[in-house]
């Protein structure tokens, strides 16, 4: 495939749907053999279509009513795909770009309310304590109910410094919780790292977007200079992080796998969404981008490496996490994954506004579809027990959003929405600077297996 055709952008930063694996197709929609259009049904369009403007209520423009019916056929299909308008599609690219406007929070819809996927660190809604599975029922005094993903969306932008108030509805509290949030602009650090102990490092992605790739390379040559010995091993934490670029993530993949290896593969109906993604610079760098990955550290080949992933990792998350269980580079440890597993192309029209298209699966090398269904650990850790007074919030996956894409393998199991639930609570307290929380039991097991992987491997 000419890999040149598309440009990645990335998730757009508040407003989407969880673990976007994204491309952006510049040319118009192809040209191709089409069925005959079903007549029958457009006159009965055409039918409504002059009802509604002859007999509701209130006069209706005709551009909000075909608006609407796009949005419609669009949001019909599944989770992920929809129309965005200009302003969106403006949005969208800037957000990929890890600065934008807004409260900072992933969101999806669902029974017409706005559900939190993840609160972004350190950001305006992540200080204020919004948690993962909340319902978004109100936005200041105007009920949600009704409302679509981007006009909430809309409502929850807004010019840096002003105030929003949200009215939540959240699992283990009996009334509604209500939150006032400042708004600010949204400056992404998606790569974190610390070493956590002499020869141990710690790196933490966030979220998969334009530059993640020469942060990671970064992290670990900082690592590097922290530790003169050299490392003896290194966890990759990608619990909670949605997704994000698609050529990104096979970047980060890539810098851990030797070069030529396969990171992941699509197939879709038309050809322009078949590819197959390997450890080359044509398949993770944007046009024009020096080539990050030959600056690496070349310990970044071999060192006994610890995937931490949960109910939240998505997408592009899952994307990583197996290439390098497949390629048995990394032990994958935590819980299992969200299961998003189908990528979606922005599709530019000549108007200035695009479609978000669901165009393909994506499988991991060895030919598994973690579609609805998600990335299995080696080893399974859950997190450590809670009280009863420090109820979780409810974790999503992909199967369980309405008019979710089937695996295309098997039929999806239902998610246990115990063990779910689990993966919603915060990995320990984190005390002011610390990035990983000492009472992390995720974390802790991770760094036991990742000495263990570095005596077996001595």
């Amino acid at each position: 495939m000419n890999l040149s055709r598309f440009k990645q952008f990335g998730l757009l930063g508040m407003g989407v749907l969880l673990g976007a694996a994204l491309t952006l197709n510049y040319p118009a929609i192809a040209e191709r053999e089409r069925e005959p259009l079903p007549v029958e049904d457009l006159r009965a369009f055409s039918e409504i279509f002059g009802k509604i403007k002859s007999d509701y209520v209130e006069p209706v423009e005709d551009k909000k009513l075909l608006t609407e019916a796009i949005n419609g056929m669009l949001t019909g299909l599944d989770p992920h795909s929809a129309y965005l308008d200009a302003e969106a599609f403006k949005e969208l690219q800037v957000g990929t770009q890890g600065e934008f406007g807004g409260l900072g929070i992933e969101v999806g819809m669902e029974d017409g309310f706005v559900k939190v996927v993840a609160p972004i660190e350190d950001t305006p809604a992540h200080r204020a304590g919004v948690k993962s599975g909340d319902l978004v029922i109100k936005l200041d005094d105007t009920p949600v109910k009704g409302m679509t993903l981007n006009d909430a969306v809309k409502r929850m932008r807004g010019k840096p410094g002003s105030d929003i108030t949200l009215t939540i509805l959240r699992k283990g509290e009996s009334k509604p919780v209500i939150v006032t949030i400042t708004r600010a602009v949204i400056k992404i650090r998606s790569v974190k790292h610390k070493l956590v102990e002499p020869g141990f490092g710690y790196v933490r992605i966030t979220q998969f977007q334009e530059h993640t790739g020469d942060n990671l390379v970064a992290a670990l040559k900082d690592l590097q200079e922290q530790n003169k010995g050299g490392l003896k091993g290194l966890v990759l934490d990608l619990r909670n992080d949605p997704g994000g670029l698609l050529n990104t993530a096979v970047g980060v993949a890539g810098a851990f796998l030797k070069p030529g290896q396969l990171v992941v593969y699509t197939e879709g109906r038309s050809e322009d969404a078949k590819m197959r993604l390997n450890n080359s610079r044509e398949h993770y760098l944007r046009p024009g981008e020096s080539d990050y990955l030959r600056n690496l550290p070349a310990w970044a080949k071999d060192i006994p490496m610890v995937v931490l992933v949960n109910g939240g990792s998505a997408s592009a998350s899952e994307i990583v996490a197996g290439a390098l269980q497949d390629h048995k580079r990394a032990l994958v440890v935590g819980t299992q994954t969200f299961g998003k597993g189908s990528v979606q192309t922005i599709l530019p029209l000549n108007n200035g506004t695009a479609i978000k298209l669901t165009t393909a699966r994506y499988y991991t090398p060895s030919g598994r579809s973690i579609q609805a269904k998600g990335i299995t650990p080696d080893i399974v850790v859950e997190e450590a027990t809670i009280t009863a007074s420090e109820a979780p919030a409810i974790a999503v996956r992909e199967a369980d959003l309405e008019r979710h894409l089937s695996n295309g393998q098997d039929k999806p199991k239902p998610a246990d929405k115990d063990k779910a639930d689990k993966d919603a609570k915060q990995q320990g307290t984190l005390e002011p600077g610390e990035i990983v929380s000492r009472n992390d039991y995720q974390f802790n097991q991770a760094l036991i297996l990742l000495k263990g992987l570095h005596l077996l491997q001595r």
